[in-house]
């Protein structure tokens, strides 16, 4: 018997062993495709590990593959098998042993080098033991998982034994090497560029799935006071306070230790434990859409993952999703308010930061601050924060926050190291673990301070709830450059980290297109389409008929006209979706001779705002253009596209709608075809006409249009307000504390349970987008003036969008005597 054939059977018996225990998985199998049948495959593993190939074996068998065993079918190489290892593995010591060359890669490049062979395919794959989504039944197996840790053979044997069943394998895109001998450089220098293509390629796949290495936390902190600008930023703190450099230097190491992580991936491992457990008990499932452009972008960039910030949960969600999905779990900001006993230690090894609400008059911290996040964007390690700042309590994407931003642009105009890639995520749930407190808060209670024992108050208040699904979906991916070149061409000259005036209107133009990215992003789910009907009538209630009817017209709208492509909508239809809402007990039934009615008690009418407010957004335009044919009934299509153009940008303002004007007319036009197809409309020529009062149709135009109501009233509350009091009389502060009185006053005088109605940031945010349009002018005392002709156009646009009744309330309300209120 011949070596090769004793070597063939020794790999038999071990193979049928170690799979009577090992179970494995393929991370993404899309790669699959990339694969041409008609071009050798050569696998490539980092290092000689038998285990590890019994594994690729396994999955290529699955897959229909070539089999890594296999000689390679070409006359010229069929001495060789179709694997090879690019290095050798550490010996019983764990110590490396020196970079080699592969036989077998030479062979292969000697090959297509002399035209034997056209092309051989190299496919570069990573086995992970211990990383799986499954879940873990033993904190202690933790302990063996994949990490940056040098692996021996006796680790890796302990590995084999305790997480065989936790095994996931990476296939890579195929190296052609036809592609590489093409450039002519010679065999010798292609055998290196492809041996150092692939340690390359090995060393960023790992740092994809487990994250890069990171130094030990102390060495990094301690790293941070030696750093040119910190250290100048020391003396400083010790010339204007009168201390010495050390305590300067002692009291920089408290600020870092306090901000910075202590990333350990056994942390990580045993909160994927945990969170298994949460989401089986509490959600009905995670839904995950657009993951795959992740993915995609993932090797050679620094990802930056943005999400919407609505629950405490969004942090774990989020690492929980990419650790069970085979990407990084990224490093997190956090609040400092999070940084309490026990629970902020376990949230720092799993990847949370933490930091001030506010840098202002400590230069010292801010400084550490910079460094800190500029080392770990250096390093390529993902990150995560939330430009909203907060979490949202209305349920509406707050406006964004530019100081995070601020600090990343600074980082990267230091050093461009790595292209930074912004990644948009919605995260929408149908019921938010924090709703009784936001209910509280938008009744108008304060916010409370987070405490330890609020976990085990959530866990207590939840236990007979139901809380549906969750839903992630990944926006599109915004590169930095890009963005940059297109909205300042010269940008990289005008914008400078050591000028930080000139960071500041960039940051702000990135947090509204990373807003509207977030946005574009939307997840409608059953809970956000029962209130926006429900809402929408003046009873907050509909016949179980009805309610169908309406929540199967917006999906067939939402369905012909998409928001965005990375929008996603629920499964069923209007019966089973308003089944599902009055089980998760968010909707009251009562039953008579006729049927179901469905309705809003005074607890969930409040707490419904937030979930309809999730997705406003969606329906803002629709519903603008819906609200025209309140007292019109006839309407050209170029007046329609005049007044949509004329409110649209205070609309984009609020609710970071994703079309820019120039877009705005196309889309208009869908709408309006939409609406004819759906019978909302009737179309005479370039005229549109609203359907009989009478009609099934014209209640269902008027539902649509009251989605945006509330908001359409607050404009002109605004508006109103300010021509009450003529030129230079107000302020912005004035006007905004009048209108939020105002809004008040209204709110309850006409029963309104919206509490955003009299948000005071919504109107803070319209009054300076009316001095960004130049619709009204500051003056040097900053009081406010506007054009003579505002009164005129704002009645006219609001005749055309507000009904009568609506009007005459809100010009009595402005009309009393604002002085005495």
């Amino acid at each position: 018997m011949s070596f090769s054939s004793i070597r063939r059977l020794y790999f038999s018996v071990l193979r049928r062993l170690l799979l009577l225990w090992v179970r494995s998985e393929t991370i993404d199998s899309s790669v699959f495709l990339s694969l041409r049948s008609d071009v050798p495959q050569v696998y490539v593993l980092q290092k000689p590990s038998i285990s590890d190939l019994v594994v690729l074996d396994n999955e290529c068998r699955k897959a229909g593959l070539n089999r890594p065993i296999a000689h390679i079918n070409e006359p010229s190489l069929e001495q060789l098998a179709s694997f090879f290892y690019l290095r050798l593995e550490p010996d019983w010591a764990g110590r490396k042993t020196t970079q080699h060359i592969a036989p077998t890669l030479k062979k292969l490049v000697q090959a297509v080098e002399s035209g034997q062979i056209s092309n051989v395919q190299v496919v570069p794959v990573t086995v992970f033991w211990g990383q799986s989504p499954d879940r873990e039944t033993s904190p202690w197996k933790l302990l063996l998982a994949d990490s940056w840790a040098v692996t021996g053979r006796l680790r890796r044997l302990f590995q084999v034994l305790i997480l065989g069943h936790k095994t996931r394998v990476q296939f890579s895109a195929p190296i052609q090497l036809a592609e590489l001998v093409a450039q002519g450089k010679g065999e010798e220098r292609t055998q290196r560029m492809l041996h150092r293509l692939l340690r390359v390629h090995f060393r960023n796949s790992k740092a994809a799935v487990i994250g890069p290495d990171l130094s030990h936390r102390r060495n990094l902190v301690k790293a941070l006071i030696h750093e040119p600008q910190v250290h100048q930023r020391i003396i400083e703190e010790a010339e204007r306070d009168g201390i010495s450099i050390e305590k300067a230097q002692q009291r920089a190491l408290k600020y870092g230790n306090e901000i910075a992580s202590d990333y350990a991936y056994t942390a990580i491992r045993f909160l994927e434990l945990v969170l298994s457990w949460f989401w089986n008990k509490f959600y009905d499932g995670i839904k995950v859409n657009n993951l795959d452009g992740v993915r995609e972008i993932a090797h050679g960039h620094e990802i930056i993952y943005v999400p919407c910030h609505r629950s405490h949960i969004d942090y774990l969600l989020m690492s929980y999703l990419l650790f069970t999905n085979g990407l990084t779990p990224p490093h997190i900001a956090a609040g400092i308010n999070l940084n309490m006993p026990v629970i902020g230690g376990l949230l720092r090894r799993g990847g949370a930061f933490f930091m001030r609400r506010t840098f202002r008059g400590n230069p010292l911290y801010a400084s550490v601050f910079n460094e800190y996040l500029h080392t770990l964007f250096t390093k390529g390690f993902p990150v995560e924060y939330f430009v909203e700042g907060g979490r949202s309590r209305t349920g509406r994407t707050l406006q964004p926050k530019t100081g995070m931003l601020a600090i990343t642009l600074n980082s990267f105009l230091r050093s461009q190291r790595l292209p930074i890639v912004f990644v948009p995520v919605y995260i929408g749930y149908e019921r938010v673990l924090e709703g009784r407190t936001y209910l509280g808060e938008l009744r108008g209670a304060s916010k409370k301070k987070e405490s330890f024992f609020d976990v085990f108050r959530v866990i207590a208040a939840i236990r007979k709830q139901r809380f549906g699904h969750v839903s992630v979906n990944f926006g599109q991916p915004l590169k930095l450059t890009e963005f940059m070149n297109q909205q300042q061409p010269n940008w990289q000259q005008e914008i400078t980290h050591e000028n930080p005036a000139s960071v500041g209107p960039a940051a702000q133009q990135l947090a509204t297109r990373i807003a509207q990215h977030i946005n574009a992003a939307a997840a409608i789910n059953p809970v956000n389409l029962v209130a926006s009907a429900l809402l929408s009538t003046q009873r907050l209630a509909l016949d179980e008929n009805a309610l169908a009817r309406v929540i199967n017209l917006y999906l067939s709208l939402l369905r012909s006209v998409p928001y965005s492509a990375y929008t996603s909508l629920p499964e069923g239809d209007g019966v089973s979706i308003t089944h599902y809402v009055r089980d998760m007990q968010l909707i009251s039934e009562q039953k008579d001779a006729l049927g179901r009615i469905y309705y809003l008690d005074e607890h969930n009418a409040v707490l419904m705002t937030y979930y309809r407010n999730n997705v406003l957004h969606v329906f803002a335009l629709p519903a603008l253009l819906a609200s025209f044919f309140h007292s019109n009934a006839r309407m050209t299509r170029n007046q329609i596209i005049a007044l949509a153009r004329a409110l649209y940008p205070y609309l984009q303002a609020e609710l970071f709608t994703h079309w820019s004007l120039d877009e705005l007319d196309a889309v208009i036009d869908q709408w309006l075809a939409s609406f004819v197809e759906h019978g909302l409309l009737q179309r005479d020529g370039e005229t549109y006409q609203r359907p009989a009062p009478s009609s099934q149709h014209y209640v269902l135009l008027s539902l649509l249009s009251r989605t945006l109501l509330q908001t359409l009233q607050r404009f002109y509350m605004a508006i109103a307000l300010l021509l009450n009091k003529g030129q230079n009389a107000l302020d912005a502060q004035q006007l905004e504390a009048l209108c939020t009185v105002m809004a008040q006053r209204l709110s309850i005088l006409h029963g309104l349970n919206a509490p955003e109605f009299f948000d005071k940031s919504l109107f803070r945010h319209f009054i300076q987008t009316l001095i960004n349009e130049g619709v009204v002018q500051a003056n040097a005392e900053g009081k406010l003036s506007y054009h003579d002709k505002l009164g005129a156009l704002a009645e006219n646009a609001a005749k055309r969008v507000l009904p009568a009744e609506i009007r005459l309330s809100i010009r009595q309300v402005t009309d009393d005597d604002d002085e005495q209120i």
